[in-house]
């Protein structure tokens, strides 16, 4: 097997409208909601980060300059805070700060899947493996689930999806993967299939917003496929890298929150204040009342 090439980079694809969310996605992306002060965006890229990504690529639409601004130097902003003496809350700004070129952008102008999205980030991603985190799918786990994928990665020297059961009755909502041999966390995929009907799933092991893909993927994403929804799905190509390249599943140790979806929002934002000793007392005082 040839030598495996560092995991160094990151797509995260954010050109979605958040219509779920709207008004308040009227004119913020819906990266940028927050979950007790933080917003989802941030949690996305300080994952990656704790996984050892340096380079990062936001395949964007039009209206997301602010995803980018969260990461830049707010001259104004610090100077007030200096002149303050906030020195906890500088220091805060200079922790999520990242360092210059580390962050570019490419459009999606057209929304025709996440697929696409990740075709449109091809110049970025080049020759090398690259991770894919989808900031709706806002991940508290102990060790980040980048770094369970990239651990996966180092060892398999493959492609790598992060995967957790679901009940039956709701596999036709995901990207279900057929298993093979299971040693320890890592399920062996021998095959793939996006959103499929519940009588023919080949499991209830889906996958989620979380993957290490090896770059082939693109030669298949560039013959602009359509798949479920008449969209471009990642799925479809990620299925054709099977029995060519190593492929594994990650059941990763940790909880998912979904953030696209108004009521996984919310508990997001009761299960992070909860785990925060800050916020964690004022929390329980609040369920209690509305118990």
């Amino acid at each position: 097997m040839p030598a495996k090439k560092p995991l160094k980079k990151a797509v995260l694809p954010v050109a979605g409208l958040g219509t779920r969310f709207l008004p308040a996605t009227k004119v913020m992306a819906k990266e940028m909601l927050p979950v007790v002060d933080k917003p989802l965006i941030q949690y996305a890229v300080e994952e990656a980060r704790a996984a050892g990504i340096e380079q990062f690529c936001f395949v964007t639409g039009r209206g997301k300059v602010m995803l980018v601004d969260q990461f830049d130097v707010a001259v104004e902003l610090e100077r007030t805070l200096t002149e303050r003496g906030k020195q906890k809350e500088l220091d805060m700004l200079h922790a999520q700060a990242l360092p210059p070129g580390s962050i570019i952008t490419t459009r999606q102008q057209v929304p025709l899947g996440l697929g696409h999205a990740i075709w449109c980030a091809r110049a970025f991603i080049a020759d090398d493996p690259f991770a894919i985190l989808l900031p709706d799918d806002l991940m508290q786990c102990e060790v980040s689930c980048t770094r369970q994928l990239a651990d996966a990665y180092n060892e398999t020297g493959g492609n790598v999806v992060a995967v957790e059961e679901v009940p039956r009755e709701i596999v036709n909502r995901y990207g279900v993967i057929d298993p093979g041999a299971t040693t320890g966390n890592l399920v062996e995929v021998k095959g793939l299939v996006e959103k499929p009907p519940i009588e023919k799933a080949p499991s209830n092991l889906t996958v989620i917003g979380r993957y290490v893909l090896m770059p082939e993927v693109i030669g298949h994403l560039s013959k602009m496929e359509r798949g479920a929804g008449n969209e471009i799905q990642l799925t479809d190509s990620m299925a054709k890298l099977i029995g060519s390249q190593p492929f594994h599943g990650v059941l990763y140790q940790g909880r998912r929150f979904d953030c696209g979806d108004k009521a996984g929002y919310l508990e997001a934002q009761v299960a992070f204040a909860l785990a925060r000793p800050d916020m964690a007392p004022a929390m329980r005082e609040i369920l209690k009342r509305h118990a």
